[in-house]
């Protein structure tokens, strides 16, 4: 099982994560007039490919096995 952190401080909602997630586990989310991206998807729908880390310039996504 991975656990996906987003640190919405550093994510700049480019949806870079969002297109390569191939679980569809992670969405573009806005709460209170900001948004970011989130892990939406169960605990189980990680594969751990660590796409969406990868493609996050600003390093914001964080792919943990736990």
């Amino acid at each position: 099982m991975y656990i996906v952190t987003i640190d919405i401080d550093k994510c700049q909602a480019c949806g870079e994560c969002v297109d390569i997630c191939a679980t569809e586990a992670l969405e573009l989310v806005e709460e209170d007039s900001r948004k970011y991206a989130m892990f939406t998807g169960e605990p189980d729908d990680c594969l751990g490919c660590l796409s969406c880390e990868e493609v996050c310039e600003e390093e914001a996504v964080t792919v943990t096995e736990f």
